[in-house]
């Protein structure tokens, strides 16, 4: 079996410049639509690259949900760096995530579905946590043979991600931000 979670000992690749510029989580948080009184959710955090600028939105908190401590460590580490301080850090696994029903207005998930056990309890877990009306925007590796990325054999296929959405009761809209990652935004009926 692949073994399917990324190595906390990597980190650093997570938040490197050159992922910066490759993936530019600015651009991609932009279609959480994130305002200053929204709760936010990054399921999978690791070390910030997408939780950091997610917190210079909002006033409200920003829980960065990871199942590695060391990754959250890392994050606070970058956090204080940038002077941020409305994110509060939860050690939790996709499956349970560690929040209230209805605790979030937007959810973000990127480049982990693959890593977790059971895709439908997650998703599961995301509706739960996110208030009706609420977005959730998913992204990850299309099911594609690259030189990066996790091995194709786990990766899930952009339709049959968007198809197990909509099962669960989401209304989606399925975009490619370039010819190696797909992204859902979903929103909680």
């Amino acid at each position: 079996m692949t073994e399917k979670r990324f190595n906390p000992k990597n980190a650093d690749k997570l938040v490197s410049d050159e992922r910066k510029a490759q993936l530019q989580p600015e651009r991609i948080i932009n279609h959480l639509n994130v305002n200053s009184d929204d709760t936010v959710a990054d399921l999978g955090a690791g070390p910030g690259l997408f939780t950091i600028p997610l917190a210079r939105l909002t006033e409200s908190d920003v829980y960065a949900v990871d199942v590695e401590p060391e990754m959250l460590e890392r994050l606070n580490q970058n956090a204080e760096k940038e002077n941020i301080g409305n994110i509060k850090t939860v050690v939790s696994d996709l499956e349970h995530v560690n929040l209230p029903d209805d605790s979030v207005t937007r959810v973000l998930n990127t480049f982990v579905i693959h890593e977790v056990g059971s895709i439908n309890r997650t998703i599961e877990e995301m509706k739960r946590i996110l208030r009706p009306g609420g977005y959730l925007l998913l992204m990850d590796w299309e099911a594609v043979e690259t030189e990066s990325g996790p091995p194709l054999e786990i990766r899930i296929p952009s339709t049959k991600m968007e198809s197990m959405l909509r099962d669960h009761g989401f209304d989606t809209e399925l975009f490619y931000p370039d010819s190696e990652h797909y992204a859902i935004k979903a929103q909680k009926g």
